[in-house]
């Protein structure tokens, strides 16, 4: 006969204001098996646990009862305070009579959430004594990490975990590392030069020899589980051996050929042999394969006649890279949504409206003006700009009803640029709501109307047009109730922040979970806002939806700092709750490997002596599993059980009830 102790949690008044927890601790005293009941004002506090160990000790219990809140809350605390008087933590059972009782029944004469309280632990003593005490999974790590993705947040994730003393290979799909920053002109709300605190950080992180980078890549493949993940790296030709080039860049001033700029926004043209810009990480140029006459035509090639150390090589090829980690941080950021959706505001007929984007490129002392504002059509300085913000967020219509939260920011930012560049000009900003939601944003966008002259207008666009070599932006002003028209030289859009193309297949090939917009799933969004449902892989920066740099910088941080964790031991212990394939039922039916969302379930191969394949069977890989006992629900021949929760514990609660 089991020897079971049941504790009822009065939970201050969360309880025991609408629930008999005493009359609960009496009536399942009389059950048999169980030994010993009480009830207590807060039974996770420190008392309460030092009691739930004595009574463990004092009454010989191998098993306990917690009637309190959900085991979301505090089964861990229970189970370790068992563990702690020595017995198995996985004959703690908790029920949870607080949001399933207390919190739905509002009878104060109580009547309601006790007697459903009384069911709910009676049913919980009965699946008790089916429990099988379990251990712990124990799983060894390899010590190395990937990065995907070669942003700030990447940028700093692998720089922190190399920090840490482990090895970090960080992948990047352009040529080189910087993303979205390395376009910046300012940074607001400090108004710092972005090329100035992002280049040491590129810089640190190709010397630091616990990174290696693998730019102009891409991940193909990703095998395992935490602790032990298999990743296949497409290292995308760039036609230049890495090793030998000196990057004096010779070999880019004698390309004749020349191409619109990716990383200018189409705002310049760039050679066919390329960096993509001055202060790119590696230094090492790329051959834009489908532009280039040499590998299309087989003419040219002057710019391997000129290179010194022969490093061009036109057959060059793509390589599969396979590499073992223990861990990989996804930092792959964002894309602005293509302006080509927005020609109502006049982009794509009208040349001197541009986005955001280009108009850091205008601002930067890099971009293609020398950090003059001039419009692309005439190279005109404009004396008047309009700014309009919310194109694209917060709109349904566009398929993002999202705010992109950093746009009232840069677009204050922009009008101080402006102001500073342009002396006499004026801007306008047409806005819906401004939101400004950061230490010191506020005062900095106050600053840009106070004190730059940027006027602001609050309300909505409804017309975009050309006239007499003017741009004319037609709007309303709800706060004085005016129509406005505004004759503009350039407009400016302030568009929406959306996922990276191909985000969603990347999600898959991990395993992780995305919302409609694309954008990653955290495991939980307030308690494990860096973690994801595939145990080892991390989120880090914009891939999880728009935010700005220090918002950014900091989850890389945060992800680095769960990666060292995880590294700190050897082996890790993860928590037992995996399904059990019965290898005497299992017809092979494979329903569970195509339902299993982890990829946790393989094809095992069962052998007679001889070494002939008898038979196929599913097996389980504890590492992968997440216990979510979908397998168990489309197994045919109910060959598969979740251990912690058997059929035969299931239905001794249903039975008690």
């Amino acid at each position: 006969m089991p020897r079971i102790g049941v504790f009822v949690c009065q939970c201050g008044n969360n309880i025991a204001a609408t629930v008999d927890t005493k009359k609960v601790a009496e009536e399942m005293g009389k059950l048999p098996g169980v030994v010993y009941t009480c009830d207590y004002k807060f039974m996770c506090s420190s008392p309460g646990q030092e009691m739930l160990r004595q009574a463990i000790k004092e009454n010989k219990l191998d098993g306990i009862i917690v009637s309190a809140c959900s085991p979301h809350m505090h089964e861990k605390t229970f189970r370790k305070a068992a563990e702690g008087a020595g017995l198995n933590p996985y004959q703690c059972e908790i029920t949870n009579i607080r949001e399933q009782c207390s919190w739905v029944h509002h009878d104060k004469t109580k009547a309601a959430g006790t007697v459903k309280s009384i069911d709910l632990t009676r049913m919980t003593i009965q699946r008790l004594k089916k429990n099988q005490p379990l251990k712990k999974i124990k799983i060894p790590v390899k010590k190395k990490a990937m990065v995907i993705g070669g942003g700030i947040a990447g940028i700093q994730a692998a720089l922190d975990i190399a920090e840490g003393g482990r090895e970090v290979i960080l992948v990047e799909k352009e040529p080189s590392i910087g993303g979205n920053m390395a376009r910046l002109s300012e940074t607001f709300p400090t108004m710092d030069c972005s090329q100035c605190i992002l280049t040491p950080k590129m810089v640190e992180a190709e010397l630091n020899e616990n990174i290696t980078l693998y730019t102009y890549s891409e991940v193909e493949k990703v095998d395992g589980y935490i602790g032990n993940f298999t990743v296949t790296v497409r290292r995308k030709s760039k036609y230049v051996d890495e090793e030998r080039c000196t990057g004096c860049g010779e070999c880019i001033e004698k390309c004749p050929f020349k191409v619109d700029s990716q990383f200018e926004l189409g705002l310049n043209k760039r050679k066919v042999i390329y960096t993509p810009f001055p202060q790119s990480v590696p230094n090492v140029p790329v051959i834009d394969a489908p532009n280039c006459t040499k590998i299309q035509k087989d003419k040219c090639g002057a710019c391997a006649i000129v290179c010194g150390p022969k490093c061009i090589d036109f057959k060059m090829e793509d390589k599969l890279v396979t590499e073992e980690v223990g861990a990989i941080v996804v930092a792959t950021g964002y894309q602005n949504m293509p302006n080509e959706r927005f020609g109502e505001y006049g982009y794509g007929r009208i040349k001197d409206v541009i986005s955001g984007m280009q108009f850091e490129r205008l601002a930067s002392s890099s971009g293609p003006t020398g950090g003059e504002i001039r419009r692309p059509s005439d190279g005109k300085i404009p004396q008047s700009v309009v700014f309009i913000q919310c194109v694209g967020s917060r709109d349904e219509k566009k398929g993002v009803s999202y705010c992109s939260k950093i746009c009232c920011m840069y677009t204050a930012k922009h009008t101080k640029l402006y102001s500073h560049k342009v002396h006499g000009g004026q801007s306008y900003v047409f806005y819906m709501d401004i939101r400004s939601g950061g230490k010191r944003y506020e005062e900095f966008v106050r600053g840009a109307i106070e004190h730059e002259g940027a006027m602001y207008l609050r309300g909505r666009v409804s017309r975009v047009y050309e006239k007499n070599g003017k741009i004319m932006v037609q709007g309303a002003d709800t706060l004085s109730g005016n129509q406005v028209e505004i004759e503009a030289d350039m407009v400016v859009l302030a568009t929406a922040v959306v996922s990276r193309d191909g985000a969603d297949t990347l999600a898959q090939r991990l395993g992780i979970g995305y919302d409609k917009y694309k954008f990653y799933n955290e495991y939980h969004p307030k308690l494990k806002p860096v973690e994801t449902v595939t145990a080892g892989i991390y989120l880090a920066g914009t891939c999880m939806g728009p935010m700005d740099i220090p918002e950014s910088v900091a989850q890389g941080s945060a992800a680095a700092s769960k990666v060292l964790a995880l590294f700190s031991a050897d082996e890790m212990a993860r928590e037992p709750i995996t399904s059990v394939v019965n290898r005497t039922t299992c017809n092979a039916c494979w329903d569970c490997v195509t339902a299993c969302p982890y990829t946790a379930i393989e094809r095992e191969a069962i052998k007679d002596r001889q070494g002939n394949v008898v038979r196929w069977v599913a097996k389980v890989n504890d590492g992968v599993c997440q216990g979510c006992g979908v397998c168990v629900a489309a197994c045919r021949s109910k060959s598969i059980d979740l251990k912690g929760y058997t059929d035969e514990q299931v239905f001794a609660a249903i039975n008690a009830f």
